[in-house]
């Protein structure tokens, strides 16, 4: 598609959202707004309960909604560590005031950031890393060193997200467009297990939109339009959120969004295939108080993605396209045009009043459905196929035209309570509650094999916890904790189950002073999922020279159809991670100059994983050449299977600082890993490459004017198994400015990835041929160049 059209087509889109701005420009600039100041407040205290629910006219902006708009109109800026959150020990506590290692993400960076993917808002937090490819919209996150089939519990509005399926990417990812999220809050390692089974890795949560970012304090409606065009091709947003409180008891929100983009080029100039996609989202919610105290909130989320995923060929001199030893690569993959709805629903029922020490609980029922319909537009020849009727295919990976899909079903319960009381100087809160959730997986391939790779089946995990914060005066606290799991996976040909007991404790120092230093030990649990116990069946070779097996399960046809075959473990043992960890927290307002605050945490921890899950290679190996003489020959072997290992450990160290002297911002975040697989020797292919995050900002013009800079230099993970590619080390730099010559008006500008570096930013699988499978090397490369200007404006009254 020529560059004219792709641009016409953002520019019309872009120029669909403008308009919508334009017609009503007239009301908006007649409203009388209130002060700049009255829509921030002022630092809270650390809380030791959350306040009363109150009507949302009266409430003043959370800290991390309250940040976004204190960024311009003389408002003074609020930290990014100042954000509450509850994501620790699901009591509310300033992230710089909580014993473990937490960062957030506030609306004001996700506005500024103006990010395509998932991973554009969080690729400077300390211990976290995302899995993408171009090619498929979704996200894998990996937190120290952990990621995959729930070791990272990934929640939205408190839904967990646990869609997975067998293929040449992460095994767990997510759905979420970047415009619908208000905050995101990172836990890294099973210090939070209280948040469910599974997260020994840790827990990335999102908030999503809702009334408090689009109605502001006097206001009773309240509405913000967006538009964002982009270069590198053409890609472009248009969204458009709104509230009203229908009186002080009642709020109703509601927005969409729907994004386009063209195939990016890559660092190398060279346009990757299928990098374009259309995004579609859709929210809604209603809230409600009933009574005093009481607030009800109904939540539904909506997101389709149109994409196709798979590489086709490359050509002799393309980049990425040689082996190491300089022969040619050229070998693309099958393509599936895909089709995919995202549904999350939730329901929850809060309640807290100053008064009550009893009670203080939120409860939360949720329902998510991803289903992914995909329909075969390539394969890896275009030879005639007999089993495929004379179109190209086989009988592992499908006929061009067939169909397949995927359908996770995924339902939880989540709902705990807070109560307090004092004894002498101690201030107690003892935290006590119950989750549980269950996966239905489904899936169907009329002429492949993805119902054996990506089987059916049921899981079910449920637990309940409680949780002991004991304060002595202002010198000491103490958290205590003590989780018991329990799970329950079948299938038509087996089933499993187990249950474990997982103990916490933290002691920290608090006084009143800079630093505060804390010690902790946290377990976690995570049982198998359905695919890493029930996954059989072949795995598709893509030409001759790397189809060696017919595996027992068998395909129609004589001869070798497959480079190797799964093989199903239902004895397969849950992990458990034992984490130890030392912390400290630093704080100090008013350090040079007036106004001025230094917030930072430092983590070193170390992880110990038993009987740890991984994929193992055996049987009797297979001497074959990897193409005609002289091509050279390689070992194969012919089963790959999830078995329990004896025990992994990673181990590593966290660190996030931010000076702000207000006119001027200055800050560094990093994080340094190591992983071993304690049985092989070997190191773990998970281990993200270890980085640096440089950030620095000026605010000018009563600060609506914000100028910043962030530099994320990465050194890539050699120690991982031969079986493996390393990430590629890289420096990527990007540029933001935000401008509000109104306080309606918000203009953004922002370059990425100044230096259009080409960057890896994970390790990807060797193919069986000795060379890296060729749909991810190409596919996992970060964009180029990027340049994109945004524009928002707020329309609201009384």
């Amino acid at each position: 598609m020529a560059d004219g059209a792709r641009y016409s087509r953002a520019l019309i889109l872009g120029a669909s959202v403008v308009s919508i701005a334009a017609l009503m420009t007239q009301s908006g600039l007649a409203q009388t707004a209130e002060p700049q100041a009255e829509r921030a407040s002022a630092d809270r205290p650390k809380l030791a309960k959350r306040k009363q629910a109150k009507p949302q006219v009266a409430q003043q902006a959370a800290p991390e909604v309250m940040n976004a708009r204190a960024q311009a109109g003389g408002a003074a800026p609020v930290q990014t560590l100042d954000a509450i959150t509850v994501a620790a020990s699901k009591t509310e506590e300033r992230a710089i005031d909580a014993l473990a290692p937490v960062s957030v993400v506030t609306s004001a960076e996700i506005e500024a950031r103006q990010a395509s993917t998932v991973g554009g808002l969080i690729y400077n937090v300390p211990g976290a890393w995302v899995q993408n490819r171009g090619d498929e919209p979704s996200t894998s996150i990996n937190i120290r060193g952990l990621q995959d089939f729930g070791r990272v519990a990934v929640v939205v509005d408190g839904a967990r997200q646990n869609y997975q399926r067998t293929g040449h990417f992460a095994n767990g990812s997510f759905f979420l467009n970047p415009e619908l999220i208000s905050g995101i809050d990172i836990v890294r390692g099973p210090t939070a297990n209280i948040y469910g089974s599974g997260a020994i890795g840790g827990v990335a949560s999102f908030r999503t939109k809702d009334i408090e970012d689009v109605v502001r304090a006097g206001e009773r409606w309240g509405v913000d339009v967006k538009t964002i065009l982009g270069s590198n091709y053409g890609r472009a947003l248009g969204s458009a959120f709104g509230g009203v409180h229908v009186n002080p008891n009642v709020d109703v929100f509601a927005g969409g969004t729907y994004s386009t983009q063209e195939n990016y080029k890559d660092g190398t100039g060279f346009e990757v295939a299928n990098t374009g996609n259309r995004l579609t989202s859709g929210i809604a919610k209603l809230t409600v108080r009933p009574a005093d105290g009481h607030e009800v909130k109904l939540g539904t989320i909506f997101q389709e993605d149109i994409y196709s995923v798979g590489q086709p060929p490359r050509r002799a001199g393309d980049p990425n396209s040689t082996n190491a030893n300089g022969t040619n690569n050229l070998s693309g993959t099958s393509i599936y045009a895909s089709n995919v709805k995202n549904y999350t629903t939730t329901l929850g029922w809060k309640y807290s009043q100053p008064d009550d020490q009893w009670f203080d609980w939120d409860a939360k029922v949720y329902w998510n459905r991803t289903e992914n319909d995909q329909i075969k537009t390539a394969h890896t020849s275009t030879t005639p196929s007999v089993y495929c009727g004379g179109v190209p295919g086989n009988a592992v990976s499908g006929c061009i035209g067939s169909n397949r899909g995927y359908l996770l079903d995924t339902i939880g319960v989540d709902a705990y309570n807070t109560t307090r009381f004092e004894t002498g100087s101690w201030r107690h809160a003892v935290t006590y509650g119950l989750d549980a959730f269950q996966d239905k997986v489904s899936s169907r391939d009329t002429t492949g094999t993805s119902e054996v790779t990506t089987p059916g089946g049921q899981r079910t995990l449920s637990g309940g916890f409680v949780q002991w914060k004991a304060n002595y005066t202002s010198m000491l606290e103490v958290i205590g904790a003590l989780r018991y799991d329990n799970y329950q996976l079948s299938s038509a040909s087996s089933s499993s189950s187990g249950d474990r007991l997982s103990p916490k404790i933290t002691v920290g120092l608090v006084p009143a002073a800079v630093v505060t230093p804390y010690v902790s030990y946290a377990e976690g649990y995570r049982a198998p999922s359905v695919t890493e116990t029930l996954v059989s069946g072949p795995h598709s070779g893509a030409t001759i020279n790397d189809s060696f097996f017919r595996c027992p399960s068998g395909t129609p046809g004589p001869g070798a159809d497959s480079t190797f075959c799964f093989v199903p473990n239902p004895n397969l043992r849950p992990e458990v991670g034992k984490n130890k960890e030392i912390g400290f927290n630093i704080k100090k307002n008013d350090l040079f100059t007036a106004g001025d605050t230094l917030r930072g945490k430092i983590n070193v921890f170390r992880n110990d994983i038993t009987d740890f899950i991984d994929q193992v290679a055996y049987g009797n190996p297979l001497v074959v050449p990897t193409g005609p003489p002289p091509a050279p020959s390689i070992t194969v072997l012919p089963f790959l299977q999830y078995q329990n290992v004896a025990a992994a450990r990673i181990q590593g160290v966290e660190a996030e600082a931010m000076y702000d002297a207000n006119l001027w911002f200055f800050g560094l975040s990093g994080s340094f890993q190591n992983g071993k697989n304690l049985q092989t020797g070997y190191g773990l292919y998970s281990i993200p490459p270890q980085k640096i995050t440089t950030t620095a900002g000026v605010r000018l013009l009563d600060r609506t004017l914000i100028l910043s800079v962030m530099w994320t230099s990465a050194i890539a993970n050699y120690d991982i198994p031969p079986t493996y590619t390393p990430a590629t080390s890289f420096d990527l730099v990007n540029l933001y400015v935000q401008y509000q010559p109104t306080q309606d008006l918000t203009l953004n500008f922002s370059v990425e990835n100044l230096l259009n570096q080409y960057y890896r930013p994970y390790a990807i699988p060797v193919g069986s041929t000795g060379d890296t499978q060729n749909d991810v090397k190409w596919a996992s490369a970060g964009a180029g160049l990027v340049i994109k200007g945004g524009l928002k404006y707020h329309f609201g009254g009384t």
